[in-house]
């Protein structure tokens, strides 16, 4: 048996009639890795579909960025929001050379490649498309929205149909991801508007230039993230509700679950928030959890320093320490 190890692979024209020829060799096994350009997109899975497996790396969780780090696990916490978890940004030493590399990283990589292979004329739109999503990570929204603030905001014209095909390269890059509604009670998707996550806030900060921070939205996108690497799908919940107001009227109410997580037969309704500090906010943030119509575990994380217990309402409730350490924590 004979092992083929090629890295940077995409530096090597046709690269693809390469690894069909190994591939039809019964006594060979290839392993195949890239960084960009073609190699930063799904294109690669389909044109080898039923060949090989894929072995999605993403940046390091908080609990691999813990396994190296030199501090307590604020201190982590703290850098982790702030330089995200790209492996080589550990190895710079002061905050200058982590955000200097990580500007580096957006611009000369990301950037360069998505324009490049999708021959995009207008990198500005692009890149004002990517501020526009920086800034609203964790908020819905939907490309008919986004067309509207380039005209109120930015006065551009940039049309839903471009702003789609942007945001679709922006995923094949998996320099971002997407929460797609769900009605929980009616069992549907609803598929606008969306919610968009960064695969690294390292990244989403560094196109902010640093100045937008905001830990709130911040935790909810780590959340997001340790999700999909633990193997879940996530949805964003809708619970829809029929009330009376003080008129005596009906009226519909649309309460959020933040995540709706399912992989097998398991499912989880999550609410990230980020402080409980009285009843009253405690009843806000698990009011669409206890409103589900059925009997799937529900937890509440947060970043106060709670060890985990069920409340009255049998919720869950956990710090995003517990969460994010313990790889069963959603288990407990």
């Amino acid at each position: 048996m004979y092992y083929v190890l090629l890295d940077e692979v995409q530096m090597l024209d046709d690269f693809e009639s390469v690894l069909n020829s190994l591939g039809r060799k019964k006594n060979v096994d290839v392993y195949v890795t890239g960084s960009n350009a073609k190699f930063l997109s799904k294109d690669i899975i389909t044109e080898f579909r039923g060949r090989g497996d894929e072995v999605h790396m993403y940046p390091l969780t908080y609990s691999e960025l813990m396994s190296v780090y030199d501090g307590d696990k604020q201190g982590g916490w703290r850098d982790y929001v702030l330089f995200g978890g790209i492996p080589l940004v550990l190895g710079f030493e002061t905050a200058d050379q982590k955000s200097d590399f990580l500007k580096s990283l957006f611009e000369e990589t990301y950037i360069f490649d998505i324009t490049g292979r999708n021959n995009i004329r207008n990198k500005a739109e692009l890149e004002e498309l990517l501020n526009i999503l920086s800034s609203a990570i964790g908020s819905l929204t939907n490309p008919s929205k986004l067309s509207a603030t380039f005209r109120s905001v930015k006065n551009k014209t940039i049309s839903k149909e471009t702003i789609i095909k942007y945001i679709d390269y922006l995923k094949d890059s998996f320099l971002i991801d997407s929460a797609i509604r769900y009605d929980i009670k009616g069992k549907k998707y609803i598929n606008t508007p969306s919610k968009y996550y960064f695969t690294d806030l390292g990244l989403r900060n560094a196109r902010l230039n640093f100045r937008q921070v905001e830990e709130t939205h911040a935790m909810e996108n780590i959340i997001f993230n340790e999700l999909k690497v633990r193997g879940y799908n996530v949805d964003v919940g809708v619970v829809v509700m029929n009330e009376v107001d003080k008129n005596g009227k009906k009226i519909r109410k649309r309460l959020e679950v933040d995540f709706v997580c399912n992989k097998g037969s398991k499912r989880f309704y999550i609410q990230s928030a980020y402080a409980l500090p009285d009843k009253e906010k405690m009843e806000q943030e698990q009011r669409s959890l206890v409103n589900t119509g059925d009997g799937f575990k529900k937890i509440i994380i947060t970043k106060d320093a709670v060890a985990p217990l069920y409340n009255d309402e049998g919720i869950l409730v956990m710090s995003v320490y517990d969460f994010l350490l313990n790889p069963d924590s959603m288990e407990i």
